[in-house]
């Protein structure tokens, strides 16, 4: 999808949905899987499109989806802060808040450990319980 394209009659599920349907590859379906995963996590989280891509939300950011060439990248706003005993977080180490999970073709998800690393960004958010 063209990330200049006028936005303003579609909502953020519609962006994100429009976004899944134009990666006719793997990626697409990576993204579609990813986005269940995320929303099947809370019932309260929220779907919004800033920055020409998917973000999630639940009393602030929990992450985001971009889409590149080799790679889908879920990048947690609050990443530097989450524990992530299951060791997902492989990308962007040396940022000082965010973090992110590199998925590429044929990756495995490892969906109970995503799982756990939404909630844990959920609660590191304003109205989220520490």
């Amino acid at each position: 999808m063209n990330k200049t394209m006028v936005t303003k009659d579609l909502t953020p599920s519609e962006l994100i949905s429009e976004q899944i349907t134009g990666l006719t590859d793997w990626r697409g379906e990576l993204l579609d899987r990813l986005r269940k995963l995320i929303l099947e996590t809370d019932s309260g989280i929220v779907e919004e499109w800033k920055w020409g891509t998917a973000v999630w939300t639940k009393g602030g950011k929990i992450c985001s989806g971009g889409v590149f060439k080799d790679h889908v990248k879920l990048n947690f706003f609050k990443g530097a802060s989450l524990a992530d005993p299951n060791k997902l977080i492989n990308a962007g180490l040396d940022a000082k808040e965010s973090r992110g999970i590199d998925y590429f073709e044929g990756a495995r998800i490892d969906e109970p450990a995503l799982k756990a690393l939404v909630r844990e960004a959920i609660a590191f958010n304003p109205s989220g319980e520490k």
